[in-house]
């Protein structure tokens, strides 16, 4: 089918468009070199964005992490750079629409992979959409870090979960993921456990209300007053002590909370105790004490 002017209509537009100085525009990366980037613009002529124009982390290897087909946003720096290409600012382009993006990250809790940059009081630094951020020391793991040299390098998983444009900070989190992740497990591990399975486990805290037995592998159980003894019971602490070892029954485990009952355990004992009734013994044959019966047997 010949092509038409009508199929290069948008090309065309693009290329007569006017491009001024503070512009935010979009292109293409075509080429990459130790030195700078070449986008495609749709324009008549190319852009560049030089090397140092690229991004503020300090990480940031031109050669590594920009390729071909990689479409960017960038500020218009100067529309001739002197060799009739547009020279084009990434950083610049980033600092005005990074805080955007970086609120729909906190928005929709958006998990994310950023590498250890440097270290500070109380935490590291690590770089997102070119900008400098914070994990505090009780944010890289699910307990308190008090070493953290051992974090430098490292790719962790995170989410963000303060941005504040107007003092221009950025706090992330690697905790928020791991409880995730860890509450994740506990559940499946949780719906693995049929009712009616007996366990063996510690008493870990005694309450008004009941007693919580350990289980083993992070899995508590609690065992509801009425349901430790088969004998009316004012507290806990008359029958059951804290590390105390006692065999429970799963009841159920609604809502990932298991129930167990100790009293469940006594009933089936109590059954399998009881003693059978004594059977009726039953003779087939005639009972008799006549003489003439026994004699008949015995032959001479």
């Amino acid at each position: 089918m010949a092509e038409t002017m009508e199929d290069y209509k948008d090309e065309l537009e693009h290329s007569f468009r006017e491009v001024k100085e503070g512009d935010i525009i979009a292109g293409t990366v075509i080429g990459v070199s130790e030195e700078e980037v070449a986008l495609d613009l749709k324009y008549y002529t190319q852009g560049i964005v030089k090397a140092e124009d690229w991004s503020n982390d300090p990480n940031f290897r031109i050669m590594e992490d920009v390729h071909p087909g990689d479409v960017v946003k960038a500020t218009v720096k100067k529309t001739d750079d002197g060799n009739g290409n547009i020279l084009l600012s990434k950083k610049e382009a980033n600092d005005v629409l990074v805080w955007e993006k970086l609120n729909e990250y906190l928005d929709e809790k958006t998990e994310l992979t950023v590498k250890i940059a440097g270290l500070v009081p109380s935490g590291v630094v690590a770089y997102l959409e070119g900008i400098r951020g914070f994990i505090p020391a009780s944010q890289l793991s699910l307990s308190y870090v008090d070493v953290t040299d051992e974090w430098l390098g490292r790719e962790v998983a995170v989410r963000v979960i303060t941005v504040d444009e107007s003092r221009k900070k950025l706090v992330m989190s690697a905790k928020v993921i791991l409880k995730e992740r860890q509450q994740e497990e506990y559940n499946r591990r949780i719906a693995m456990m049929a009712p009616g399975t007996v366990m063996e486990g510690t008493v870990e805290s005694l309450m008004p209300y009941g007693a919580f037995v350990d289980l083993g592998d992070g899995i508590s159980g609690l065992v509801h007053i009425s349901q430790i003894s088969h004998r009316r019971i004012g507290k806990p602490s008359e029958v059951l002590s804290q590390g105390q070892k006692v065999k429970v029954k799963i009841l159920n485990t609604n809502d990932n909370k298991v129930s167990l009952s100790m009293k469940a355990l006594e009933e089936e004992m109590v059954d399998t105790d009881r003693p059978r009734e004594a059977e009726e013994y039953i003779s087939h044959e005639k009972a008799s004490t006549n003489l003439g019966d026994l004699l008949s047997k015995i032959k001479l």
